[in-house]
């Protein structure tokens, strides 16, 4: 019996230092160690010896045993290391690189596209960037561009009043807050600190009490305003036409109707010829041109001369109507971006949805 316990510990030495694997290793333990093992069965019928060989044969067995457990506990952290070092330089993941699939570059959105290209064209051409405060005096809102407390005027530019009791006209005031409905409080902001000459221009929110396809509660607007000695309406309609040339093409032309601001006078509409049919109206293989309606022209903002009332307003900080003229004009950045991407409804701008605003990417 001690004969065949010193196989056994010489044949699964030999088999368990020879292991290539755990996988391996795992079928020798249950070969040699296991409840079906020789060596177990040995171990079970200790007692079924003779008295004299119990002893001997049960503590070289224990021995055995033991030694056997403790060699292949050894191999098993000596394999699962080498495995898992093999493992690391077979797999090796590059985490630097980006995941699979790869996700789209973000990118600005349409409206802010349109609105830093007007803000390029319009540096071009001399004028600063100017911004204002979104949640505005009635005095820098209406008031102070003619628009009095009791004016009709008032009403086409409805909007949301923060202070409780100060959306009635009568009642309207210079410390009334509501939001701006417009960027051309900055106007007199800006008059009120910078002596004439002034270029400029105002991008940024605005809001008013309209939805629908082309209206929104909150839209983009851009003002531009200049004052200097010698300025007519000639020389609004230079600038306007450089700009929409520089935005929409340099074959456009531009046309002006006479219309009414409170703050400008003489006050106009002004349009662009149309890009689809070349002003013609008409398309081929169409009745007429669907972008234009057939007239040849798409209107864009409003315009015209600063009034002298205005001026008044900022004389103590050098704008005396006897000396300087100005030109101010406005449009929301909405209907450009409209107009250059072939958007019809203005509130996809801001439904957020991924498959219109991926086509700007």
């Amino acid at each position: 019996m001690l004969e065949r316990l010193e196989t056994i510990e010489a044949e699964g030495t030999a088999a368990v230092n020879g292991a290539g694997s755990a996988a391996e290793l795992e079928n020798l333990r249950v070969k040699f160690l296991g409840r079906k093992a020789e060596l177990t069965g040995i171990l079970r019928g200790i007692a079924d010896l003779e008295p004299a060989e119990r002893g001997p044969v049960g503590g070289a067995a224990n021995k055995v045993r033991k030694g056997l457990e403790a060699l292949v506990e050894s191999r098993i952290e000596s394999l699962a290391g080498a495995e898992l070092e093999a493992s690391l330089a077979s797999d090796r993941i590059d985490v630097t690189l980006p995941g699979s699939p790869v996700r789209a570059v973000g990118h600005l959105h349409p409206i802010t596209r349109t609105r830093r290209l007007i803000e390029d064209v319009m540096i071009g051409l001399g004028y600063q960037v100017m911004e204002g405060p979104e949640v505005e005096h009635d005095f820098y809102n209406f008031t102070a561009l003619n628009h009095p407390a009791d004016h009709p005027a008032r009403m086409l530019q409805d909007t949301f009043y923060i202070e409780s009791g100060a959306g009635a006209p009568e009642e309207a005031g210079p410390r009334d807050v509501l939001l701006r409905t417009h960027t051309s409080p900055m106007q007199v902001r800006a008059m009120e600190t910078t002596p004439p000459p002034l270029f400029m221009i105002v991008p940024g929110k605005t809001y008013r009490r309209d939805s629908d396809a082309t209206h929104s509660p909150m839209f983009h607007q851009v003002e531009g305003l200049a004052v200097a000695e010698g300025i007519t309406l000639a020389d609004l309609k230079g600038t306007l036409l450089a700009m929409l040339r520089e935005i929409f093409g340099p074959d456009r032309e531009i046309r002006m109707r006479p219309h009414f601001f409170p703050f400008t006078e003489p006050s106009v509409e002004f349009d662009v010829s149309c890009f689809k049919c070349r002003g013609s109206g008409k398309v081929e293989g169409e009745d007429r041109c669907n972008l234009c309606k057939g007239i040849g022209w798409i209107e864009l903002g409003g315009a015209g001369m600063v009034d002298p009332n205005v001026f008044g307003f900022v004389r103590e900080a050098g704008y005396d109507p006897d000396l300087v003229t100005g030109f101010a004009f406005g449009f929301g950045i909405e209907r450009i971006a409209m107009l250059r991407h072939g958007v019809g409804d203005l509130r996809l701008f801001f439904d957020n949805d991924v498959r219109l605003l991926e086509q700007f990417s």
